[in-house]
């Protein structure tokens, strides 16, 4: 008969998940939840405080580290379940347990979420009058579902009349500043077609577009889709101070990035490898330049992805770092070439560093000029102006010389430029020699003087709370933070009154529908006024996995995990498809293109390493069958934990082989689609790389999840699949996809062969890798840096390796040959 009172079945470990005799075995009486308002040191110093962790350069990670081993936590309790318990108690039915509770546990960080997200719906459900103004009217229509799918996209007649009426917005009869998207005259031309009529003329009267000199366009497109399609082109000078956009962008990422500059909303499908990080860090500097008082909000899913472009951005150079803020925890791991974080303490404290160097020059020129004397400096021979007396000799002494300069010079000619230059001890070249030089120079004093006009309510605000709100509110440009931290934050976000006027998301299609729509509103609207929202971008591949919705319910009964991006395209809104990838080679990028429309590959994949054979393997791609190990295929140590002994022995080995030959163990991945088998990896990394073996601390660049690792690449990747008894969730192909493309120049897949290939859903891929042998195929007597061109190898060198046993030994004798 069945066990009594839910004991285990007999010879059946029963993990404590699933025991329902759990709580008597622990003595756990009740559990109640909480969110922490304070967590303080032994000393009492509280430890959730971003500032008391910071000094004045940035983030200090020893005052970071708590005194003490005793730690006091301040929670906020659920008050209708405070209220149930209290009548329980008074009733007899329950036991005084507030005063009982000796157990803390905290919900993992990633998983922790859902209280902010729930508080947020319900704010929103309780300001559901406003919602109406906090989303333009243009889009509504598009989110709900009805009316013309098209409708806010930039061609719509909707949207054209809302560039014609709307300031802050290009109108479609104007030219629409690109920016440094086009490296050169011919990189434009070919970004729009042979039958497509490109026209160049310089921003300067009289100027000539010179050949070998970069520019910056402005472009005019008219007549599209007829006979007479025409592009055209201002170019105006680039600045070469800077590394701007150094990427050949293709001509349907131009499409792209052109949509995103325009009003309306975008939809970017990006498959693996085709520069979806790129586009959108075009599209958010061009913004930047083309509409200096707009604010563009950037969000993504991870944290890892937020960082990349954050830095990709920063990397560029033409975005003033002073208008870039970060919001959220996952900052810390942001490594960029900037003095200080991008916190808002880290930004106040960059800012107010930033003021003190802009002063020191106004008392630099003040003491040139005879206006202040070096006796006059503040303590420690600190300026003696602030940013409002620096103001006042801005306009009195610094204007005043400008203009009788422009007046002098104008009466005495420009030979007079060297005597009437009213600031040559300021300057260490001394006077300019023409009135162009003479010129440049004021502009960069007045840029001093507006910079430091930014900074004056500084003086006025003196907590660095109120420091932090005013430059979130008034003066960062470029606002990242994941949608996470948009939930958590967006009641204070509204409360602050912030405002933007531009939204950009990647990685979309992995984000929950409602997570999605939370950025949208983050401002309060108004019946005065509307809904400053201009553009949406959403960037992602629904063709990739979904939002993570734990709960199969939701999952599979209410659709949830079909996230807004997805459900936008399945609706029919138009939406651009890049459509070259630049990631792998063109052999492996087959094994996923077949789930895109038209998806091949740029040059460059053609050339350099991505022609050249891995060394020690005979394929650059292969599906390897691992028989059972020991006798075993699969095993379940707990429900749901997978892990596979041969393939995770098998995985490592190659792993050691690969850095025995001089592989750089960083460009090596080893993936696996489920968590016990990456703990399993783990494990044997440890011993096979562990303290007293010749490959001692060596480790890859990645130990992961296929679910884990998506967004992510690297040069190789070893593959295991797990299973050996059904296929199980690699079904979904769109985790298939995420699982192949994840690799650069090598992939090697680790399975049960007979199982996966006939699975339907996976034949497309799995006919491609069954093409070559199921065999390890090496080459004997190559090292890492070989030269052999892929795909030609003589027959005699190569040597199959029939199981994970004669791998183990090929590596044991590699190793003996180190010793």
């Amino acid at each position: 008969g069945a066990p009594a009172d839910g004991a285990p079945a007999r010879g059946r470990r029963v993990p404590d998940e699933e025991d329902v005799r759990f709580p008597a075995r622990f003595g756990l009486v009740a559990v109640r939840g909480c969110a922490v308002l304070e967590l303080r040191d032994q000393a009492g110093d509280l430890l959730n405080d971003p500032a008391a962790r910071h000094d004045g350069r940035g983030y200090d990670e020893k005052k970071a580290e708590p005194g003490g081993t005793r730690r006091k936590v301040r929670v906020a309790l659920d008050p209708a379940q405070f209220r149930a318990d209290v009548a329980a108690l008074g009733e007899g039915r329950a036991v005084a347990m507030y005063g009982r509770l000796n157990l803390v546990v905290r919900r993992k960080g990633k998983e922790n979420n859902f209280k902010a997200v729930l508080d947020t719906v319900r704010d929103l459900t309780r300001d559901a009058g406003t919602l109406e103004r906090s989303v333009p009217t243009w889009l509504q229509p598009v989110l709900l579902g009805y009316g013309d799918p098209a409708s806010a996209h930039r061609a719509s007649p909707t949207m054209r009349d809302f560039a014609l009426n709307t300031a802050g917005v290009t109108r479609p009869d104007a030219f629409l500043d690109f920016g440094d998207t086009f490296l050169d005259r011919a990189h434009l031309e070919e970004s729009f077609g042979a039958d497509t009529q490109v026209e160049v003329q310089s921003a300067t009267e009289g100027e000539e577009v010179q050949e070998g000199i970069r520019y910056n366009y402005r472009l005019k497109i008219t007549g599209e889709g007829a006979q007479d399609h025409k592009v055209e082109a201002t170019a105006y000078p680039f600045s070469t101070d800077m590394a701007g956009n150094l990427v050949r962008f293709t001509p349907v990422q131009v499409e792209a990035v052109r949509s995103g500059l325009s009003p309306g909303l975008t939809l970017v499908v990006g498959p693996p490898g085709t520069g979806k990080t790129d586009v959108a860090v075009q599209i958010i500097c061009n913004l930047y330049h083309s509409f200096p008082t707009q604010r563009t909000v950037i969000l993504t899913h991870s944290n890892a992805a937020l960082n990349d472009l954050f830095a990709k951005i920063m990397a560029r150079g033409d975005v003033d770092e002073r208008y870039m803020l970060r919001l959220g925890a996952g900052e810390k791991d942001l490594h960029t070439a900037s003095t200080h974080d991008f916190t808002k303490i880290g930004r106040v404290n960059y800012t107010l560093e930033k003021r003190l160097a802009l002063l020191e020059r106004v008392q630099l020129l003040a003491e040139s000029l005879g206006v202040s004397r070096r006796e006059e400096r503040g303590e420690g021979g600190a300026s003696s102006y602030t940013c409002e007396t620096a103001s006042y000799f801005h306009f009195h002494h610094v204007q005043k010389r400008i203009g009788a300069f422009e007046t002098a010079l104008a009466a005495a000619g420009p030979a007079a430029v060297a005597d009437l230059f009213p600031f040559p001890a300021f300057f260490p070249a001394g006077a300019p020699a023409d009135a162009d030089g003479a010129r440049a120079a004021f502009q960069r004093i007045d840029a001093v003087f507006s910079e430091l006009a930014e900074y004056r309510a500084l003086e006025l605000l003196r907590s660095h709370r109120q420091r932090s709100d005013y430059l979130l509110t008034k003066q960062a440009r470029v606002v990242a933070m994941t949608c996470t931290h948009a939930a958590i934050a967006r009641a204070r976000l509204v409360d602050l009154g912030f405002r933007y006027d531009n939204v950009v998301l990647e990685e979309a299609g992995q984000v929950l529908e409602v997570e999605t729509f939370v950025p949208l509103v983050l401002q309060r609207g108004t019946d005065a006024d509307a809904s400053r929202l201009k553009r949406v971008v959403l960037i992602g591949d629904h063709h990739q996995l979904p939002p993570v919705v734990k709960n199969v319910a939701f999952q599979r009964c209410c659709n949830l995990d079909q996230s807004m991006f997805s459900r936008l395209i399945r609706l029919g809104v138009p939406a651009v498809q890049l459509d070259r990838q630049g990631r792998a080679r063109p052999e492996i990028a087959k094994l996923y293109s077949w789930r895109y429309k038209n998806l091949g590959n740029l040059e460059r994949t053609s050339t350099g390493k991505y022609k050249t054979a891995n060394a020690g393997f005979a394929h650059t791609y292969q599906m390897i069958d691992v028989a059972d190990y020991q006798g075993r295929g699969e095993s379940t140590p707990t429900a749901f934990y997978y892990q596979n002994t041969g393939e995770a022995e098998y995985a490592v080995a190659l792993f050691q082989y690969m850095v025995l030959l001089g592989y750089p163990p960083e460009k090596i991945s080893l993936l696996t689609t489920y968590n016990g088998q990456r703990d399993l990896l783990e494990d044997v990394v440890s011993q096979r790389c562990g303290a007293g073996t010749p490959l001692a601390g060596v480790r890859p660049g990645a130990i992961s999840t296929v679910d884990q690792y998506q967004g992510q690449q690297n040069d190789y990747v070893v593959l295991s699949l797990v299973r050996t008894r059904s296929v199980g969730h690699l079904r979904d192909v769109r985790r298939l996809v995420v699982a192949t493309s994840r690799a650069r120049l090598g992939l090697y897949v680790l399975c049960r062969k007979v199982l996966f290939e006939t699975c339907h859903e996976l034949r497309q891929t799995m006919v491609l890798l069954g093409r070559r042998s199921d065999e390890l195929q090496l080459v004997r007597g190559e090292h890492y840096g070989a030269e052999r061109p892929a795909g030609e190898v003589a027959p005699e060198r190569v040597f199959g390796v029939d199981g994970v046993e004669t791998l183990g030994h090929l590596v044991f004798g590699l190793q003996q040959q180190m010793c």
